[in-house]
């Protein structure tokens, strides 16, 4: 596979990137327009080779690589005259990640032990958790009434556990379907309508181990210095005791209680039929956690803004500095070094902050340069800092977050995750037409991609965010980016083989940061704060 990549991408490299056709749309100032210059692709590709090395070993959060990666970067930002803007003046906001296990599930339906396997997430709070709940069928467990769909309309769930199954209405687009079927949602919606326990049932009936028990399952919180939960993916409140998942034959065996097939049941809900209802009988339940508590960071930077009132708002430019660290060997390889996920995009955070070094004239907006932890452990570090930022919440106006762009050809059209959202398309277009560089619709929409890294964080926080990802175009016209994109990421994507001997365009790192930069530029010039639009689904958090 690693020459057929290579001969797909030699061809690509060798094409320069579309010429900057629209560059006279954007009105930029001389300052801007050299300073945007200064970013370099051997700089680019230097930060990211030092960051991916081997001497790191995958910058797992609480590790000494990922404090190596720490000390570099603090570095970098020194030498560009960023400013820390951490905790107690200080470039750090300390992250306590909980690492949690189950251990000594125990489920019994009706008294007896259940017949199927089940799983319950460990709870970060409690050590030891036992319950007894009637229980009831919640559809997809989705509370959306301004959206015209309610699977808890009508139904009394206080004080019962709900059954649910994973999905969401064929209505919904990508991004909201991803949102309203996060945990996280499920939970919140179970809590707000007073149930007391989450169960997602299986709707697969192939028997893929016989014999399955009840295993333990794992979970990754943040914690507060007062005992409690900051962010978590599995845990909601300590009115939800039980959050798990049973099998198909668990669930089949329930249902037949209620004298209603759980397959049918299941293909009259998904073809439309409300089917929330009482299942009869009750649930018991015990299991214990058990903890290991990891200190981790995250970085934050400031440069400060020249409008005397606008500079106490602040565009946040973000990026993930952890990666998976060792693990199990491929190929011989057991270091994950994330050259491309995402010591990429940390590399591109530093040609911005390059950028606004040369800058004479700051914008009229402060930005925050923030490197977060725990990105791959579930945007552990980003939902914390969206939640509890080091300078006011209300005023961050916008981030800009970049993951793993796919620097792996010429950069030619882009994809904004999120900003379809917010106001943010405003300057997605503007910073997009003066680099010459076309904006699609998301090619793989239903990787749901604008729900699953850090931009996340800060839109539940109700900030306007978005995360640029390459367009389908290439050189040679075929304009099948993703296709090559899906062979590239099948051999590096969360493997060892990520490091930076792989596939990179480092002048498409170079684009990136330039756009980036542009897009938060712009932000910051604005005087009208951006906005989630008019009826979206993350406007009511604003």
């Amino acid at each position: 596979m690693g020459n057929k990549l290579n001969l797909l991408f030699a061809a690509a490299t060798l094409v320069t990137a579309a010429s900057n056709v629209n560059a006279q749309t954007l009105n930029l100032g001389s300052d801007v327009k050299q300073a945007i210059e200064v970013v370099k692709a051997d700089e680019i590709k230097a930060d990211i080779a030092y960051l991916a090395d081997d001497k790191l070993k995958g910058r797992g959060p609480g590790t000494g690589g990922y404090q190596m990666a720490v000390d570099y970067v603090i570095g970098r930002l020194k030498s560009m005259h960023v400013q820390p803007a951490g905790e107690n003046g200080s470039w750090l906001q300390d992250v306590h990640i909980r690492r949690a296990l189950t251990q000594s599930p125990v489920l019994t339906f009706n008294n007896a032990p259940l017949a199927g396997a089940f799983n319950i997430y460990p709870n970060p709070v409690t050590p030891a958790v036992k319950g007894s709940s009637q229980i009831v069928f919640a559809g997809y467990g989705i509370s959306q009434p301004a959206l015209g769909y309610d699977d808890y309309a009508g139904l009394d769930v206080k004080g019962k556990t709900v059954i649910i199954i994973r999905g969401t209405p064929d209505k919904f687009s990508s991004s909201v379907a991803a949102h309203v079927a996060n945990g996280l949602t499920l939970l919140k919606a179970a809590a707000a309508h007073g149930a007391v326990g989450v169960i997602v049932a299986s709707t697969d009936s192939v028997v893929r181990n016989p014999n399955a028990v009840a295993t333990p399952l794992g979970s990754n919180s943040i914690m507060r210095t007062d005992g409690k939960v900051a962010v978590s993916h599995t845990y909601y409140s300590e009115q939800i005791k039980l959050y798990g998942t049973m099998s198909y034959a668990a669930a089949k065996a329930v249902f037949a209680n209620s004298e209603k097939s759980f397959i049918n049941v299941v293909t009259k809900f998904k073809a439309g039929e409300p089917q929330s209802f009482d299942l009869k009988g009750k649930i018991d339940f015990s299991y214990a956690s058990t903890y290991k508590d990891i200190l981790s960071y995250n970085i934050v930077g400031k440069i400060t803004g020249s409008d005397a009132k606008l500079k106490n708002e602040y565009v946040v430019h973000s990026a993930h500095l952890d990666h998976l660290g060792i693990g199990r060997p491929v190929e011989g390889d057991s270091i994950y070094n994330g050259a491309h996920d995402n010591a990429s995009g940390v590399a591109s955070l530093l040609g911005i902050a390059k950028v606004y070094d040369n800058l004479k004239i700051k914008p009229k907006r402060s930005i925050l340069v923030v490197m977060v932890t725990g990105e791959e452990m579930g945007d552990l570090g980003s939902g914390y800092f969206a939640s509890h930022p080091t300078v006011p919440v209300k005023n961050i106006v916008a981030d800009v977050n970049t993951d793993m762009p796919t620097i792996i050809a010429p950069l030619l059209s882009i994809a904004a995750l999120g900003a379809e959202h917010s106001t943010l398309n405003k300057q997605v277009d503007e910073a997009a037409g003066y680099l010459g560089l076309s904006v699609e619709p998301d090619p793989e929409p239903k990787q749901a991609r604008f729900t699953r890294s850090d931009q996340y964080s800060f839109v539940l926080e109700g900030i306007p965010a978005l995360h640029i990802k390459y367009g389908s175009k290439t050189p040679d016209g075929k304009n099948n980016l993703n296709d090559f994109v899906a062979i590239w990421r099948a051999k590096y994507y969360h493997k060892p083989q990520d490091d930076i001997n792989g596939i990179f365009d480092f002048e498409a790192g170079r684009k990136y940061a330039q756009l980036n930069f542009l897009i938060g530029y712009l932000v910051a010039q604005d005087p009208a704060k951006p906005s989630f639009n008019a009826g979206d689904i993350f406007a009511s958090k604003q």
